[in-house]
């Protein structure tokens, strides 16, 4: 049983997580996908967010106290809630496995917990890398309009760069915050060269990805952006917020990181890639590198080994 807050209207990253392990583990098991767990006699339950699955977390142990749990924790989870929330930190309590989806999450748990934690990198398959247009740089953000993607700092960057010919942005995300949607709205109508596009259908925001120069994420919170691997499994280079979320997917060394807010920073490294094209291919070189580390073999084997081991 795979317990989602997300289905598949919300189009975000917990229902695409939860989507595909379904797929990835329905090879070996009888796998079902709900967003409430009413009762059943599975083997194992996953359960997708600490607080927000927090009711299922619960009721699952207490009629099958000796069958395994296994509790993924999302950005919001290990950034905020489980350092404020009791009914957060119950589930961590009560979970067998605690599965983050970054290189660097299992630091912001607890010592008593560490060793309950697994790392399991998300995956997507792999695309050709589209030719690209020598004559313009086409940027390209992903994410829903919410205070946590930060789609402030790339507003901020396009007004920076605004008199810079060649450059051209565009945004995919629905208005979650109605603010930002206005901001967005506002930010079309003062520079032609940006492209607000609303939500997208998932396949057609992956071709998107394919074809951009660059994909810019300066999320101020991720437990691992699977937009972040699309690019990546597409060969587009990415220039992401410096949070643990996004340097425990690319790597310390990873060239292509900016302080998070900092769209004078963003801005500057846009520029220098735009005018600098050896800087850009040494980027996408770097970004192709990381790719086999996304590939959905490493994410299944990564899986059956944890649902394997508790089952």
């Amino acid at each position: 049983m795979i317990v989602t807050p997300a289905l598949a209207n919300a189009n975000n990253g917990n229902w695409q997580t939860a989507q595909r392990w379904a797929r990835l583990l329905g090879a070996a098991y009888r796998v079902r996908l709900c967003a409430q767990w009413a009762g059943g006699d599975e083997a194992l339950m996953v359960a997708l967010h600490a607080r927000r699955c927090a009711a299922a977390v619960v009721d699952w142990k207490t009629r099958h106290p000796e069958r395994p749990l296994v509790l993924v924790l999302t950005g919001t989870d290990l950034y905020h809630d489980i350092h404020v929330d009791p009914v957060a930190q119950r589930s961590l309590a009560l979970a067998d496995r605690l599965v983050v989806l970054n290189r660097l999450g299992a630091r912001m748990l607890p010592a008593h917990l560490q060793h309950k934690v697994q790392v399991v990198l998300q995956s997507c398959s792999a695309r050709a890398t589209c030719p690209k247009s020598s004559q313009r740089l086409r940027v390209l953000m992903v994410g829903h309009l919410r205070a946590e993607k930060d789609p402030q700092t790339y507003f901020d960057a396009v007004r920076l760069l605004a008199a810079e010919p060649g450059l051209w942005f565009d945004h995919i995300g629905a208005a979650l915050d109605p603010a930002l949607g206005a901001a967005a709205q506002q930010l079309q109508a003062e520079c032609p060269r940006y492209r607000w596009l609303g939500g997208l259908p998932h396949e057609a925001t992956r071709r998107r990805i394919q074809r951009a120069h660059l994909l810019v994420h300066p999320s101020r919170l991720e437990g691992g952006a699977h937009v972040v691997i699309e690019a990546v499994r597409s060969g587009t280079p990415v220039l992401a917020s410096r949070i643990d979320g996004n340097v425990g997917l690319l790597g310390d060394a990873y060239a292509g990181c900016f302080e998070p807010g900092d769209a004078a920073d963003l801005a500057g490294q846009i520029k220098a890639l735009w005018h600098d094209r050896m800087r850009l291919q040494a980027l996408a070189a770097q970004a192709a590198e990381r790719a086999p580390w996304f590939s959905p073999e490493q994410e299944a084997a990564s899986l059956r080994a944890l649902v394997g081991g508790l089952l």
